[in-house]
């Protein structure tokens, strides 16, 4: 991703432009076989160090390197750009690294969305504490938590999938997007500009908006921003989870941590979440992007201004390799996720009884008592059970149930603990997220088609 985003790349990508547009003029009879055979030479003759003298002067990075090409090719120079304005070759060359960046993060996650497979299937059926405004609620599986971010990522994948398919260039349009420069010239030429436009853009790879005013429609640096925001969040919610998974009081996965990592400078008994801890500041700073996003599509006056060019130069490049950086953090933890099913089980014994007030409560009004009654009874048993816990005594609540002769009137002390016992009180979790496991699989692992893709 790095090197995708390097201004070596990015100049080879120019250069490939400016000569795809002189062969097209070749073939209209305006440009020379040797001229050709001269830009095609020195194609990848990148000369940073030239090209930065030259900008210094005229304060224009692609003039800068227009001019570095044209010093190297004394055939083929004096013909480069002709007829085109810098969004014709800027504008496409980031949208040819766009797309390849896209490519790059669908790799990454399909590698990470078959790591949460092989750690779904495995904690499919593992019972653990589900939280709602982070207190205990009633149970839930590791496996279907761990789902909820892989369902996630999915529809990420597919959402980047597409958008990738559907990126567009500029095109070769010229100064304010109406080819007038290339209609004039191709006036009385055998090739017309849509032949010229399309053959260049085939050789790019990509295709072109049928309207384009002197760039690209900044919208859809917004809309890619926002699908690189969505995946982030995602990404976040995953990390920050985990972070709170693997806190005391918690303790059932943890990212891992290795025997000579050094937890903090101060306190050597420290197992910080640092790998969780950097996706998530990666993760503000790709979301705190899409808003400026915005405002380069909403502020791009008329035919284009320039207000956008500062911090296109940073927004997309930093927010996918933030992006490559946050999944392949996540790849590593999930890779390597540590599970304690132990801890898993301690918690339920603490909290379980607590958790299972709502199927005992079921079990009390199909046995025939009044359901509002029994919730205050019921509240009452766990607000005092509350205190002994805290105290740090072991959960009284079921003894408290099972001896309350109210509740003896509808059910035997056996049926009461019976109903407290949520280790199987899960419902569909372990079958909605093994169904999960099949659908990532069948959607990530068919046969790959010619361009290493997946349909």
């Amino acid at each position: 991703m790095r090197a995708l985003w390097s201004e070596v790349t990015k100049r080879r990508i120019w250069r490939k432009i400016w000569i795809a547009v002189a062969e097209v003029q070749a073939a209209a009879g305006l440009v020379t076989a040797e001229q050709i055979d001269d830009i095609k030479e020195h194609a990848l003759d990148i000369d940073l160090a030239r090209a930065s003298e030259i900008e210094a002067e005229v304060h224009h990075d692609l003039v800068a390197e227009l001019r570095t090409f044209a010093e190297q090719c004394p055939l083929g120079g004096k013909v480069l750009h002709w007829g085109m304005t810098s969004a014709d070759v800027e504008d496409n060359a980031d949208v040819v690294r766009q797309k390849a960046s896209l490519a790059l993060l669908l790799k990454q996650l399909k590698s990470l969305l078959l790591e949460f497979a092989g750690h779904i299937e495995q904690t499919a059926d593992l019972p653990v504490l589900a939280y709602t405004h982070l207190q205990p609620a009633i149970p839930t599986t590791l496996g279907y938590r761990l789902s909820v971010y892989a369902q996630d990522l999915l529809q990420h994948f597919d959402t980047l999938a597409l958008r990738r398919v559907n990126l567009r260039g500029k095109g070769i349009k010229g100064a304010v997007g109406t080819a007038a420069s290339f209609l004039d010239m191709l006036s009385d030429a055998p090739v017309t500009h849509d032949t010229l436009e399309s053959t260049v853009m085939q050789s790019l790879g990509i295709e072109s908006f049928p309207i384009a005013t002197q760039t690209t429609p900044r919208i859809q640096d917004f809309q890619i921003h926002c699908d690189l925001a969505a995946m982030a969040a995602t990404l976040h919610k995953f990390a920050f989870d985990l972070r709170l998974m693997q806190s005391p009081g918690f303790g059932v996965a943890f990212e891992p941590f290795g025997d000579q990592q050094v937890g903090s400078s101060a306190m050597p008994f420290k197992r910080n979440p640092i790998m969780a801890e950097n996706i998530c500041s990666l993760a503000r700073g790709v979301a705190a992007g899409a808003a400026v996003a915005w405002q380069n599509a909403a502020s791009n006056l008329l035919e284009r201004t320039l207000d956008d060019s500062g911090n296109r130069r940073y927004l997309l490049p930093e927010a996918f390799l933030a992006c490559d950086q946050m999944l392949s953090t996540a790849i590593d933890i999930v890779g390597n996720l540590e599970i304690d099913p132990d801890f898993a089980d301690q918690n339920l014994e603490v909290y379980g009884p607590f958790m299972g007030i709502e199927p005992l409560l079921n079990g009390l009004v199909k046995a025939g008592a009044d359901r509002q009654d029994m919730h205050e009874r019921l509240r009452k048993h766990c607000m005092a059970a509350w205190e002994s816990v805290r105290a740090g005594n072991a959960n009284p609540l079921s003894d408290q149930l099972s001896g309350d002769t109210s509740l003896l009137k509808y059910l035997q002390p056996a049926q009461i603990r019976e109903l407290l016992d949520v280790h199987d009180y899960i419902g569909f979790a372990p079958q909605r997220a093994k169904d999960l496991v099949v659908q990532i699989r069948q959607r990530l692992q068919p046969p790959e088609n010619s361009e290493g893709e997946n349909p």
